[in-house]
């Protein structure tokens, strides 16, 4: 038994190798061009490492209707991925595997996004070649797949833009509208953990892509066995172009213009905030823009530096307040009024703010979203952009799992919220629907426009979106890039905070103020993880548990309604069908409910849980109590019930 091949057979017959893994490893050994493959492979057999090979060959990573995420840096790295490390550590090649995100799955996924790319130019009778805008953050390997990537494009015939320095990923949506490309890719893992990248993708309005075209390239990938290619001739390749300064400043000056009222923010110009990018690309614009806007501005100098490692933090998630502490030491040091932190890729902001004591407290996603939302709208309505005679033609956009108190606000002004799927793509989605109900000549040239502009005719031919967000701390304030903006965010939270300030209120005093008007409304996430094949097997069972046996009654309190998404059919606001989704949202007949999913980008499912009492009135302290008594009781009624679904 002295050949690879028979100690493969012999690991699945003794049962420590899957099938699947066995035929995936022979797969990619067969049309794998790579010597690194077969080294690599034959280090983790000798070494006995059948756990890391069924996590790394269980599968073909799947291109799903966004992109691919997964690891790049394996548990356990061979001496032949380790090679001559980088300056940081980082080992010299990507992780061997049909389940990771490397050169192999990188090198098709390119491929099948550019024969799509090929094939929509040709069927819209489009002239010249697709384009493509490419975009990376700060993480492990992410400018060298991002340049691999383009260099892919080119040679089977596509024209790119390549940022020249790490970007975030809201610019890059900017940059798809702005430049005009066929579509867009940026190299992240967002807030993954440092051995993940991704791979994510964008159509030409700059939104992620839904159907039809998910499917299509979803369908050329499929169809494509290998990393190999043979290059165009030379004269029908594409041009790699470079995206510099030209757009930084383009893009900043629309995210000024997010600023409602720019008098009132110069008022409290002696208003400062600590800004941390996390070692990601948020230090790239929000600093500046910060500046530009006469905040007083911060940032932390250990967590100013590139590093995909993300050295000083356990998560570079701004969802989790350890990531925040740095910028809260120092913030206290300073005597700052508030913190802000982005993820790596800058599509997701944190906060912590001073509250009544002075000490910081860190804020929910929920209430972020509910804040800005609610600043907004009130802010439209006094300046008389939004009225009695045009308010119906406003829209609040947001996710099915998040804070029930914003469709609250919405109701409470007389604007429509619209609740979609979980991912910003379903956002972007509903804003490509408000973009196409405007005139033809109005979408020839509707990216001309101002934002003044923008807002005037959607208010008049379609619907204005006021703003939109999700739980997990991504919002967006205007059309102007179709995704999460971490940037953005970060110029309307500061205006927020501008006004508590010019009113002698601190951020919690106004959220109260919210709560007393709309009613009080408290949320909470859990997730539970489970890593590799067994976890990715334990979750389906656990999700599947749920469409086929949901609950009639969980602590104590009747189930009212179950919304089932996996089958589709559900119908939202707006009279369009919500895609089909592992998604269950249970009401229960008290009040609180739940929602759960598997996560579309992390080995976990996840768990939202609400709880509340609408219309305000009754005393807030007591009503808080009782709300949060009432999930933490669900949260320990629901994992029971999780260990009987996986038993």
């Amino acid at each position: 038994m002295n050949t690879l091949t028979d100690r493969l057979d012999a690991a699945v017959a003794s049962g420590v190798l899957l099938p699947a893994s066995r035929e995936n490893i022979a797969a990619l050994l067969q049309c794998g061009s790579n010597a690194l493959y077969a080294e690599s492979i034959g280090q983790l057999v000798a070494a006995g490492e059948w756990s890391e090979l069924n996590d790394r060959f269980f599968q073909r990573l799947a291109f799903g209707t966004g992109g691919m995420r997964a690891r790049t840096i394996g548990r356990v790295v061979t001496e032949a991925e380790r090679g001559t490390p980088t300056a940081l550590g980082r080992p010299e090649f990507p992780a061997v595997g049909t389940n990771c995100l490397n050169y192999f799955n990188l090198s098709r996924a390119t491929q099948g996004l550019v024969r799509y790319l090929r094939a929509h130019v040709a069927r819209e009778g489009l002239a010249g070649k697709p384009s493509l805008a490419i975009a990376h953050d700060t993480r492990h390997f992410s400018r060298e797949f991002a340049v691999f990537c383009a260099q892919v494009a080119a040679e089977n015939g596509c024209d790119v833009h390549l940022f020249a320095a790490p970007r975030s990923t809201p610019q890059l949506s900017f940059a798809v509208r702005q430049i005009g490309t066929t579509a867009g890719v940026v190299l992240t893992a967002s807030h993954n953990p440092p051995h993940d990248n991704g791979f994510k993708v964008y159509f030409n309005d700059g939104a992620q892509v839904v159907q039809p075209h998910a499917s299509g390239i979803i369908n050329e990938f499929a169809t494509i066995p290998s990393e190999s290619y043979t290059a165009l001739p030379r004269a029908v390749q594409g041009t790699i172009f470079e995206i510099g300064s030209a757009n930084d400043a383009l893009y900043m000056d629309r995210l000024e213009s997010l600023l409602l009222q720019p008098a009132l923010v110069a008022s409290q110009n002696d208003l400062k905030i600590v800004f941390s990018n996390l070692h990601g690309v948020g230090g790239a614009i929000t600093p500046a823009m910060l500046r530009r806007l006469r905040f007083q501005c911060a940032t932390v100098p250990a967590q100013d530096v590139p590093d995909g490692r993300f050295p000083t933090v356990d998560s570079p998630n701004p969802e989790n307040g350890p990531a925040l502490q740095m910028a809260m030491e120092q913030a206290d040091a300073e005597g700052a009024d508030l913190v802000l932190a982005t993820d790596p890729d800058c599509d997701r902001m944190g906060v912590a703010v001073r509250n009544r004591e002075g000490r910081l407290q860190l804020l929910t996603g929920n209430m972020i979203g509910c804040l800005i939302g609610y600043y907004r709208i009130k802010t439209f309505f006094e300046l008389g952009i939004l009225n009695e005679g045009n308010r119906d033609h406003a829209v609040w956009v947001k996710t099915l799992v998040t804070s029930p108190l914003q469709d609250a606000i919405a109701r409470g002004f007389q604007i429509h919220c619209v609740n979609t799927l979980t991912g910003f793509k379903y956002i972007g989605e509903k804003l490509r629907k408000y973009e196409r109900s405007l005139p033809p000549e109005i979408q020839a040239r509707y990216r001309e426009l101002s934002s003044a502009e923008s807002r005037a005719a959607r208010l008049h031919h379609s619907r204005f979106f006021v703003f939109g967000g999700e739980e997990s701390y991504g919002y967006l304030g205007d059309d102007f890039l179709r995704d999460k903006d971490g940037n953005g965010a970060a110029v309307m939270f500061a205006e927020v905070a501008a006004y508590a300030k010019s009113r002698g209120l601190t951020l919690i005093d106004l959220l109260d103020e919210i709560y007393e008007r709309f009613g009080y409304f408290l949320e909470r996430g859990e997730s539970i993880s489970m890593e590799g094949a067994s976890g990715a097997a334990r979750i389906q069972k656990l999700a599947n548990s749920y469409r086929d046996h949901p609950p009639a009654e969980v602590d104590g309190s009747a189930v009212s309604r179950v919304r089932n998404f996996f089958n589709g059919g559900v119908i939202d606001e707006e009279g369009d069908e919500i895609p089909a989704e592992k998604m269950l949202i249970v009401d229960l007949a008290d009040g609180r409910s739940f929602a759960v999913r598997p996560s579309g980008t992390e080995p976990k499912i996840k768990y939202y849980l609400f709880g509340g009492k609408p219309g305000g009135g009754g005393d807030l302290a007591e009503i808080k109590a009782e709300v949060s008594a009432g999930l933490t009781s669900l949260w320990s009624a629901l994992r029971s019930d999780i260990e009987r679904r996986l038993a």
